[in-house]
């Protein structure tokens, strides 16, 4: 999937000064990742898997 056609959203905990500003896309197979600061259309993204996605989001709770 192209990822300029994926849902984006900004993460509840990026400042309002834009100074860390993640989006997060999610697909049942993969969660996107990027920095919502680079505008580029050919911006690097990570993608991780759902599994992966949520032992992260235990680690940083």
């Amino acid at each position: 999937m192209n990822t300029t056609e994926l849902a984006w959203f900004k993460s509840s905990y990026s400042n309002n000064e834009g100074e860390a500003c993640l989006e997060i896309a999610t697909t049942p197979e993969v969660i996107h990742i990027r920095d919502s600061k680079d505008l580029r259309a050919d911006a690097p993204t990570l993608a991780v898997t759902p599994t992966t996605w949520a032992a992260f989001l235990r680690t940083v709770r």
